[in-house]
């Protein structure tokens, strides 16, 4: 007979039927808080957890209405009613505190919770079309592993609360990791500023199953930016002179972007993931709008990038006779982890049978806003750490065939129990 499947790949596999994208995780925040709630955690949601003012590239309010109505309703899309209202309205972050009464210091733990909008693989071989838990939202998925990170952090949860460690060990659910949007938004609610440990764990990132990589130091700074061309319409054949294109200025622009000279001695990145514009073949589009980011090693050249990239943006807009309006709708920075923490981060990994590596330049580099928790935590004298889990992929971070080695979601809840009973001594 086949055994159930643990804590951690249950909830994961659940999770990733029914995904949801940033600051619309009402049913997977709630359901969380729901459980913890039921271990005797103290449990934070809303605007205890997060400032709503603090929070960039909410979407609009349409959109989270309908997530919200989804949670709310019944069915397996229905979230946890006794902490849905505190989330309405994009309010999706949840902090769940578990309290020996003993003295020792205090452990947090990140955990994102969103999801991407990418059509998931449909075929036969995907493993979770193979599984029977591949996503039943079209067009939205988990493809970066947040599934699994939930799901670790929840069987972690319940293993604390069997036999509590000393001193105090908090969750963090954060939700729209992906755009770097989210943890911007609880700093300033003050979730980790009595935290003396900060532990941000991710899957994958280019490591192998087995592997643990106990600081990653390499992420990237990131700004995210929506830009809005501002043209005039006319009809394409009898007027074209007394049109604007928004389009065709979005185009240029798309074009100076990524042909921005790099920078000597830095890591950089320019990307345009989205540009949309226009009706029909028949009219000048009047507006078009742009979805772009910039990354970089260092905050300072990040900035610089960023307004380098605005001032082409504004120099396209004006070429074509237009206008461009320009907003941040996500920020991270970077972090260094310290040695006190990822050495216990290694130690915990050996005594788990897991083999420490050090993370190479061939794996890439990316961003994650767990930084601006780590930052938070280091500011006020604690200390921090990334670090990954490794995990043989079945495609890609952010493609419709991503998926994670669940073989190793136990070991890195052995690992995360280990390191967190070591940190709170």
């Amino acid at each position: 007979m086949s055994q159930p499947p643990s804590t951690a790949v249950a909830w994961r596999r659940d999770l990733h039927v029914h995904p949801e994208v940033g600051f619309t995780e009402f049913r997977t925040a709630s359901r969380v808080a729901g459980r913890l709630a039921d271990l005797g955690w103290d449990v934070r949601t809303g605007a205890d957890a997060l400032d709503p003012g603090a929070r960039l590239g909410v979407p609009d309010d349409d959109v989270l209405e309908a997530a919200f109505a989804a949670a709310a309703g019944d069915g397996s899309w229905a979230g946890d009613d006794r902490h849905l209202a505190d989330m309405r309205g994009g309010r999706t972050a949840v902090v769940a505190t578990l309290d020996s009464g003993r003295p020792g210091r205090h452990v947090a733990l990140r955990a994102d919770t969103d999801a991407l909008p990418i059509l998931e693989s449909a075929d036969a071989g995907h493993p979770p079309v193979a599984g029977g838990f591949r996503s039943t939202r079209d067009g939205v998925m988990h493809a970066c592993g947040h599934d699994g990170h939930v799901g670790m952090a929840v069987e972690l949860a319940e293993r604390l609360t069997a036999d509590p460690p000393d001193g105090r060990v908090t969750i963090l659910l954060q939700p729209a990791e992906e755009g770097g949007r989210g943890a911007a938004a609880m700093v300033p609610a003050g979730v980790v500023d009595d935290v003396d440990v900060l532990l941000a764990a991710h899957l994958g990132i280019g490591l192998a199953s087995r592997t643990v990589a106990a600081a990653v130091d390499g992420l990237l700074a990131n700004t995210k930016l929506r830009a809005v061309f501002h043209g005039r319409a006319a009809h394409a054949a009898m007027a074209p002179h007394e049109g604007r294109s928004a389009l065709l200025a979005a185009a240029a622009a798309t074009l100076a972007v990524h042909t921005m000279p790099p920078f000597p001695g830095h890591e950089t990145r320019v990307a345009v993931g989205a540009l949309h514009g226009g009706t029909v073949s028949n009219v000048v589009p009047d507006r078009a709008t742009m979805l772009l980011e910039t990354r970089a090693d260092a905050g300072g050249v990040n900035e610089e990038i960023a307004r380098r990239v605005r001032v082409a943006l504004e120099g396209a807009a004006a070429t074509y006779g237009g206008t461009v309006t320009v907003e941040a709708i996500g920020t991270v920075t970077t972090a260094t982890g310290d040695p006190e923490a990822s050495a216990a981060v290694a130690e915990a990994a050996r005594a788990t049978g897991l083999e420490v590596v050090v993370p190479t330049a061939d794996l890439g580099v990316a961003s994650d806003d767990a930084t601006a928790f780590m930052r938070r935590v280091q500011s006020r004298g604690g200390v921090a750490t990334y670090l990954a889990i490794g995990s043989d992929l079945a495609g890609p971070h952010h493609t419709p065939g991503f998926d994670v080695d669940e073989s190793v979601l136990g070991p890195g809840v052995d690992l995360l129990e280990r390191a967190v009973r070591a940190l709170t001594a």
